[in-house]
C-alpha cells in the first residue's frame, strides 16, 4: 500500500467556535468529568515484578454501547494525566487538553465514541489530587513507607498492561481507536503491536516507534538534575525536604525541549525580566525567556515528584516497540489503518524518525497516512494545535 504524506494547511481553530456544537444534541456530554479510581490486588511487571495494591485514576467523555465496541483509548503524554477532555466542577473552566477534539460533534464524538482515558502507573504529577498513580511516593503496603527507588522498574508495555486490565473490568475487549500524543504515542503503537486483534485503528501524534539516541540522551539531560540536587538523597526523601530544587530544573528542560526556538524568539526577543535590571550589567538579573520557564517549572513542581520523573525517564529510554529486540518485528505486527500526526519542528521526536516508524509499520502490510502539524511550538504542535487535523480525524475513525 502507499504511503501518502500530506501537510495540513489548515490555521489553528478558536474554542470558542467549537463550544458552540455542544448545544447539538439534548443528551451531549456536557463536559463535567466524574474521576474514578481502578485497583488492582496486584500487579506483575514485564520483568517479574509484583506490585501489591495498584490504583490508578480513569475517567470516560459519552457512553459505551451494547455492543461495547466503540470505546477510544486516549494515552498521555509524559507530564499529562487522564483528563484529555472536560473539566471537573460544574462551573470550572475546561482542563482537558484535547477539549478542540472531544466532545459532542467533535472528531471524537462523545455523542457516538466512548473516550476513556487513565492515569498511568509512576505519573508525574503523583501530588495532584486529580491524580491517582502507583509509583514510588506510593506506600509499600510490605513496609508501609514510601517505595522510593525500591520501585520495581516499569515500561510503557506495563502501562498497556494496566489499561487492558481497566478495559477488561468494563466488558471492552476490542478498541475502535487508540490515540496518544508523546509518550502516549508510544503506549498506541505498544497496543497496537501487542494486541493487534483488539485494535481497529491507530493514531500515534509527535511520537516514533523507537527511543532513539537522540531522545535518549534528551531523556538524561531531563534527570541530571534531580540526581544532582543533594536533597535527593538517592531517592529516600519523603521523610525530609524534597529535591525541590533539581526537580523545578528537569521541569524547565521539559519544557524548553517540548517548545521550539520560533516561539521563544518571537515571544520573548530579548527582553528583560524586570525592565529596570539589566542582565548585562547585574549578574542576577534575569531575562524574560529566563524567568517565564523558571515560573512554569515552579508551579509544575508543586504537584509533581522527582522520583516519579526519574521512572518516567527510564520508561521512555526503554521503550521499543513490540517491547522486545527487534523494531522492525514490533511494528510488523501492528495490523491497524494508522494515521501519524507529527511536527516537522519537533525537537524531542525527530521527524526522520516517525517517517521511518511509518515506513516500517507500512512494510508490514498496514497502510499509514503521514500528516503534518503546522505552528511555532515544536513538539507541542501535537498537543496545542491538534484541530487542524479535525477532518482527517473525523474520516479516519468513521
Amino acid at each position: 500500500m502507499t504511503l501518502t504524506q500530506r501537510t495540513s494547511l489548515l490555521t489553528v481553530s478558536t474554542f470558542a467556535g467549537l463550544t458552540l456544537l455542544a448545544s447539538s444534541s439534548l443528551m451531549a456530554w456536557d463536559g463535567v468529568v466524574e474521576k474514578q479510581t481502578f485497583e488492582m490486588e496486584n500487579f506483575t511487571t514485564q520483568s517479574g515484578e509484583t506490585i501489591p495494591e495498584v490504583a490508578v485514576g480513569w475517567e470516560a467523555y459519552g457512553e459505551l454501547n451494547d455492543a461495547r465496541d466503540n470505546a477510544i483509548l486516549i494515552t498521555h503524554f509524559f507530564s499529562g494525566t487522564s483528563n484529555a477532555a472536560g473539566r471537573y466542577e460544574t462551573d470550572g473552566e475546561p482542563t482537558g487538553y484535547w477539549d478542540a477534539i472531544i466532545g459532542p460533534g467533535k472528531p471524537l464524538d462523545t455523542d457516538e465514541y466512548y473516550i476513556i482515558a487513565s492515569d498511568t502507573l509512576v505519573n508525574l504529577n503523583a501530588h495532584d489530587s486529580n491524580v491517582t498513580t502507583t509509583g514510588p511516593a506510593s506506600i509499600n503496603p510490605d513496609t508501609g513507607e514510601p517505595w522510593g527507588m525500591d520501585f520495581p522498574v516499569v515500561t510503557i508495555r506495563d502501562f498497556v498492561e494496566v489499561q487492558r486490565e481497566l478495559l477488561e473490568s468494563q466488558g471492552i475487549e476490542s478498541l475502535h481507536a487508540v490515540m496518544g500524543a508523546s509518550m502516549g504515542a508510544l503506549q498506541a503503537f505498544e497496543w497496537a503491536s501487542a494486541y493487534p486483534d483488539r485494535v481497529e485503528r491507530l493514531i500515534p501524534v509527535i511520537g516514533g516507534g523507537v527511543a532513539d539516541p537522540w531522545l535518549l540522551a534528551t531523556l538524561s539531560a531531563w534527570a541530571a538534575p534531580i540526581r544532582l540536587d543533594a536533597n535527593w538523597n538517592e531517592g529516600d526523601y519523603y521523610g525530609g525536604e524534597p529535591p525541590t530544587d533539581g526537580l523545578k530544573e528537569a521541569l524547565k528542560l521539559v519544557t524548553l525541549n517540548a517548545n521550539h526556538w520560533a516561539w521563544a524568539n518571537d515571544i520573548f526577543n530579548r527582553d528583560w525580566a524586570d525592565e529596570d535590571r539589566d542582565p548585562a550589567q547585574d549578574i542576577d538579573a534575569r531575562y524574560a525567556i529566563e524567568q517565564t520557564l523558571d515560573d512554569i517549572a515552579a508551579a509544575r513542581a508543586e504537584t509533581s515528584d522527582a522520583n516519579h520523573l526519574l521512572y518516567l525517564v527510564r520508561a521512555n529510554q526503554a521503550f521499543m516497540t513490540g517491547h522486545g529486540d527487534s523494531l522492525e518485528e514490533g511494528l510488523a505486527a501492528i495490523d491497524a489503518p494508522t494515521l501519524m500526526l507529527y511536527s516537522e519542528s519537533d525537537l524531542v521526536f525527530a521527524p526522520e524518525g516517525v517517517r521511518h516508524t511509518a515506513e516500517l509499520i507500512e512494510e508490514g502490510g498496514s497502510e499509514v497516512t503521514l500528516e503534518t502539524l503546522e505552528g511555532d511550538r515544536g513538539h507541542l504542535n501535537g498537543v496545542l494545535f491538534i484541530d487542524q487535523a479535525s477532518d482527517t480525524l473525523r474520516a479516519f475513525l468513521e
